[in-house]
């Protein structure tokens, strides 16, 4: 993790094409992540973020990049209010995430022999030192452990307590 980027890199017994299920398909997204995705995936598209019961629009939250089974990149969520109250988070959090420069993921998988692939995660352009970048260190690591689970064992992982104000 640098100040203004995370990469994590996982190890995943799934083929490319099990992996990118994971990632894009709301049957698994609701599993391991707890919210569902409203796209077509093709570039430019508007990516709507469905989590917690509120939909999440903005028309600079679009798809940047997409080859099936190889690369995902998307900018980053945007924070309103109504995400704000399904996820717990107060008001000034909100509007202190809301006031950071939008963030772009980026998904790069890799075949590693006949039954792995690795999985990049690179999420980029957080404002240094800033609010988001903080949380989305925390969140990353238990995410992607909980794709890989899901993916090997059939069950995500069980979600962690959350203290008051740490949605993701």
């Amino acid at each position: 993790m640098s100040d203004s980027a995370i990469t994590y890199t996982v190890y995943i017994q799934a083929d490319p094409a099990r992996v990118w299920q994971a990632l894009t398909e709301p049957a698994f997204t609701r599993r391991y992540w707890g919210l569902s995705f409203e796209t077509d995936w093709a570039v430019g598209s508007p990516m709507n973020w469905v989590e917690r019961g509120a939909r999440t629009s903005d028309p600079e939250q679009v798809v940047l990049g997409c080859v099936p089974d190889r690369l995902l990149s998307y900018t980053w969520h945007t924070f309103t209010p109504q995400w704000a109250a399904s996820a717990g988070i107060g008001e000034a959090l909100r509007a202190e995430l809301a006031d950071e420069p939008r963030t772009k993921v980026t998904y790069e998988i890799e075949p590693v022999g006949d039954a792995l692939a690795r999985l990049t995660i690179l999420h980029e352009g957080f404002a240094p030192g800033g609010t988001l970048i903080g949380m989305c260190g925390r969140a990353w690591p238990m995410l992607a452990s909980s794709l890989k689970t899901l993916l090997e064992t059939g069950a995500p992982l069980p979600e962690p307590e959350q203290e008051p104000g740490d949605g993701s």
